[in-house]
């Protein structure tokens, strides 16, 4: 890997961002329609922000808003099949992030949903990812944070998000 630069150049929702080439995130299967997209960045949307943009490194269009379904819902819960595990390489549950993808309708931002039915799984010591599909989840494809109780710098983040 001589001479190869530490950092990398990337065309995002947010702009020109340049990130550690480390810092890549390889998903073997891709996503859940977008089965070609494997290489993706996770770039803070700002600081003290609970969203996070999933940005694919190989095609600037595309970004998606993800966040730690934790802060929202502490009970959550993610089946993960020793198959999933095993593409993950997953030593230690300690390797374990659980992103969930969220959704600001415009003009709409009291509408925000998180996606708990298809969370996106990553193990940040092997920087590998796949979404691992929630079959038999209690929890709704589109979960409404105003249906739970949120910090309330969370509810003017969701605000904030959305006017960007």
């Amino acid at each position: 890997m001589a001479g190869r630069s530490k950092k990398i150049v990337i065309q995002t929702k947010l702009g020109e961002r340049e990130v550690a080439r480390d810092s890549v995130l390889y998903f073997p299967h891709g996503l859940i329609g977008l089965d070609d997209k494997r290489e993706f960045v996770l770039i803070p949307v700002r600081e003290n922000s609970p969203f996070l943009l999933l940005q694919c490194v190989t095609d600037s269009g595309l970004g998606l808003l993800v966040a730690d379904p934790f802060p929202f819902l502490p009970d959550y819960n993610v089946k993960l099949e020793q198959a999933e595990k095993k593409i993950l390489r997953v030593e230690s549950l300690r390797q374990i992030a659980v992103l969930v993808t969220v959704t600001i309708p415009k003009n709409r931002p009291q509408e925000t949903t998180l996606n708990l039915s298809g969370p996106i799984i990553l193990n940040t010591s092997a920087r590998l990812g796949l979404q691992a599909p929630q079959m038999d989840s209690k929890y709704p494809t589109h979960f409404r944070l105003v249906d739970t109780p949120r910090p309330e710098d969370t509810q003017r983040a969701v605000k904030d998000e959305h006017q960007e």
